[in-house]
């Protein structure tokens, strides 16, 4: 049974994986490389090999409320979404909450992480250190990875033609940090994810020019959604999902095209996606298309070839005096520090069960927390994943044979090409994958007992944003705060918003009146299609 176990990196994974497996007794040691907790948040005004890289006018995607740790809210007077300097405060927060400063080492780098030769019978790992020069190699029974997946660039310079012509500037957006060095330049952004969509934005206001080039588009969504609430309050909960997995895929499609196109319709700004049903990672950006209506970001399609000063586009037209050019075309999944064959398959993919465990591993000693990407905030599925991954190290949860896990696994990977796409990204519907690992810790809300003894709770359960507090109500890992929290979760967001104060007005709807009332058959009713 494993006692002492490595956790590499101190961002929003490490933090939860550290702190998980203290719970459980385990003797950890976290190994980060750079003086402070935070990882990606930890903002420099330079990228530095092997760390993360973020610009300086970063915000969370995710609103407080579905961005915080289950058992710890983000303060009250914090915004709904936050600047990546005011996230890093409420990271920093939480290390210090749960002392874990001093089982963390900085200034210290991982190197080299191994099989012990007896590895078969022990499980163990020779994890080499490096720190001021000096190398050190230490015993470990288990190994948790929390490096996330903003470290290593992915730069397909060979798919685009002509580009060893061309005599400006390139780079990745990880080398991006402020607009104030490419005023009166002609910029080009390639690709239409967060980032690219950021930053073009960002130099629209004072580059030249800048065009957005995208390859297959997506749908842009605003971090302010219907009547006025965060958008992942009002669309990530269980009622949704459970529509999702009921309705037939033409009618569920539908939904959510229309959700997506309800604010504006994308294909008047060149920006509606190619295959509109999958639902890969939207781009949250509340101001592109205000950009592209003022004309300082135009939108064009795949680059067909560069040229020495120029860029040529699929359909045809060319921007010309092109200054710099900057690829936002995402990152590649890499750990040097070991032998890639353990998480990645025969294709060189990342291949893991539940996106957490190397399913061809003898022994169960090494975990991925964090690399899951969903629509949910990543501090609760880290912590739910952590919480899991803990216990099945200590030996208190079981994994499946090998060869269920990877049957299981080739099954998942099939169902999500089909929603999502060929993504590079491990993407998952955020409310199912919550439910199922939380069930392998007994923690999974029991919406069933909630009607009879809190319905209260189960009508905010069900219909309400699926916050991270729900992991924390029941089971291992209880928190005392959890009813209190989701019952006041919409307050606390009113709160952080309503600076002005104004005469309250009484909000009645006989419609949410009805819905009330026919909560108990209505969920039962579900519950009872969700089973059988």
């Amino acid at each position: 049974m494993a006692s002492t176990i490595a956790i590499i990196g101190s961002g929003i994974s490490g933090l939860v994986a550290l702190k998980c497996s203290l719970e459980v007794g385990l003797q950890a040691t976290c190994f980060e490389k750079s003086d402070c907790v935070g990882g990606l948040w930890n903002f420099m005004d330079h990228a530095e090999n092997g760390r993360a890289s973020i610009y300086r006018s970063v915000f969370t995607n995710a609103c407080k409320e579905m961005m915080c740790y289950p058992d710890f809210p983000i303060p009250d007077e914090y915004p709904n979404f936050m600047h990546n300097a005011v996230f890093l405060e409420y990271l920093k927060l939480y290390a210090k909450h749960f002392d874990l400063l001093r089982h963390i080492k900085f200034r210290t780098a991982v190197v080299s992480v191994q099989k012990r030769p007896d590895f078969a019978k022990t499980g163990q790992w020779d994890v080499v250190t490096e720190q001021d020069g000096k190398q050190k190699s230490v015993i470990f029974d288990a190994v948790l990875i929390c490096t996330g997946h903003h470290v290593y660039p992915n730069l397909p310079l060979q798919s685009f033609s002509g580009i060893e012509k061309f005599k400006g500037q390139y780079m990745h957006n990880r080398d991006y940090k402020f607009p104030e060095k490419y005023t009166g330049k002609n910029v080009l952004v390639v690709g239409l994810g967060n980032s690219g969509a950021d930053i073009a934005v960002e130099l629209g206001r004072t580059a030249k020019k800048v065009v957005l080039s995208t390859r297959s588009g997506s749908w842009i969504m605003s971090r302010v959604w219907d009547n006025g609430y965060p958008w992942d309050m009002v669309y990530l909960t269980r009622y949704q999902s459970f529509l999702n997995r009921i309705l037939p895929r033409a009618v569920s499609d539908w939904r959510y095209e229309s959700m997506m196109e309800k604010r504006f319709n994308h294909s008047h700004y060149g920006l509606v996606p190619v295959n509109k049903s999958l639902r890969k990672e939207p781009v949250f950006n509340d101001d592109l298309t205000a950009s592209i209506t003022c004309g300082t970001v135009t939108v064009k399609p795949n680059i067909r070839e560069f040229r020495e000063t120029s860029v040529v586009f699929d359909d045809g037209s060319m921007m010309k005096n092109v200054d710099v050019v900057i690829f936002a075309t995402g990152y590649s999944y890499a750990y040097p520090f070991m032998d890639d064959s353990i998480v990645k398959n025969n294709k060189n993919k990342v291949s893991l069960y539940k996106g957490v465990f190397p399913p061809k591993l003898e022994k169960p000693t090494l975990a991925v927390i964090g690399l899951v990407q969903s629509l949910g905030g990543i501090p609760p599925t880290s912590d739910v994943q952590a919480r899991w991954a803990v216990r099945v190290i200590k030996g208190t949860c079981k994994l499946p044979p090998k060869e269920t896990m990877i049957s299981e696994l080739e099954e998942e990977e099939g169902e999500k090409k089909n929603w999502f796409g060929r993504s590079e990204t491990l993407s998952t519907d955020y409310v199912v994958y919550m439910d199922e690992l939380s069930s392998f810790i007994g923690c999974k809300p029991n919406l069933s007992r909630l009607c009879l003894t809190d319905p209260k709770l189960a009508f905010e359960v069900f219909f309400g944003p699926c916050s991270p507090y729900q992991f924390r109500l029941h089971g291992p890992g209880k928190w005392d705060g959890a009813r209190k929290a989701i019952l006041n979760q919409w307050k606390r967001t009113i709160d952080a918003t309503q600076m002005r104060v104004v005469q309250a007005h009484q909000e009645t709807s006989s419609l949410i009146t009805l819905v009330k009332i026919l909560f108990v058959p209505l969920l039962l009713l579900a519950l009872f299609l969700a089973v059988f």
